[in-house]
């Protein structure tokens, strides 16, 4: 408990470090962003209209004291283009992002763990040799350019899956026919990683005496494999899954934008090609946010199922 404690502590820092740069996005912008975003055409009593609405027209620290002061309250401002709260536009887009990081983070896993089991046991052999080529294309081939792929194979030649979206007939609710394509887009990679470490982490654990043990004391090598062997090789893997998670949100952006998903990706970039500052500094304090979170929990998991760390 008091380890957990204070890895919060020293999670508090990078939370306010997350805040901050955020807060200082609109200001980074080169040029003045309220001209940006009402146009070069625009009187100068819109522009001082606009700025005093987005309160850019007070001190740069009573901006910053009443951002956080909107955060911890959870007003993130209003959207200039879409006239709705940041809050209630993140809200709505949030949990198709989030379905999406986890179906692409469980086809991962689920891909990763047995081949890098697989080649493990036949290392040097040609299932090896063919499963390393196939992670190295895994890790080679980029999700813009693997989604169309998938589009024109399962989408539009086989027509086994839909093109785009996330639901059919006004729905709201995620049909997972929607979900297949992009969740392997966005997990390719990682199966590609995990599969790698997973490989690397069992011929470690393979070697060690605990497995010179099992085996002579008679047990079956499906047990000394998946019972042993490969829940000690998991302790160093869950720390990279905790990485890969924040990868994913940002690959999010570019695989909602080639699959019209509606999740929190697709937002920023509708919001960055709006100049609707407002919205994209609420979508990346989102994602930053989430990603600190994440690693946060991965550190707990980490200690609680690694008895060294404890």
């Amino acid at each position: 408990m008091k380890q957990t404690l204070t890895r919060l502590a020293l999670t508090l820092p990078v939370v306010w470090l997350v805040v901050s740069l955020v807060f200082l996005l609109i200001h980074l912008v080169p040029g003045d962003p309220v001209q940006l975003i009402l146009g070069e055409s625009a009187s100068p009593a819109d522009l001082d209209a606009l700025r005093h609405q987005l309160g850019l027209d007070r001190p740069l620290g009573t901006q910053y004291v009443h951002y956080w002061v909107g955060v911890l309250h959870g007003d993130l401002g209003t959207s200039i283009r879409l006239h709705d709260t940041v809050a209630h536009l993140i809200a709505q887009r949030y949990p198709y992002t989030l379905a999406l990081t986890l179906a692409a983070l469980l086809f991962g896993i689920l891909l990763a763990l047995p081949a890098g089991v697989l080649a493990a046991v036949r290392r040097g052999r040609w299932v090896d040799h063919l499963l390393s080529v196939v992670s190295l294309f895994g890790l080679s081939v980029p999700g813009i350019a693997l989604g169309p792929v998938l589009i024109l194979v399962f989408s539009i030649a086989l027509g086994w899956l839909p093109v785009a979206g996330a639901n059919s007939g006004g729905s709201t609710a995620i049909d997972w026919h929607y979900l297949v394509l992009p969740a392997v887009t966005m997990g390719a990679s990682l199966a590609a990683i995990l599969t790698r470490m997973v490989r690397t982490a069992m011929l470690e654990e393979l070697g060690q005496d605990y497995i010179r043990t099992a085996r002579a004391k008679g047990l079956s090598e499906r047990a000394v494999l998946w019972r042993h062997a490969l829940p000690n090789a998991l302790v160093p893997i869950i720390t990279v899954i905790g990485l890969q998670f924040g990868a994913l949100l940002a690959g999010a952006i570019v695989t909602e934008t080639i699959f019209s998903w509606p999740g929190l990706g697709r937002l920023t970039v509708s919001a960055i090609s709006n100049r609707d500052y407002a919205l994209v500094q609420g979508c990346l304090l989102s994602i930053g946010l989430t990603y600190v979170l994440v690693n946060f929990l991965t550190d707990v998991v980490f200690r609680f199922v690694n008895p060294r760390m404890r």
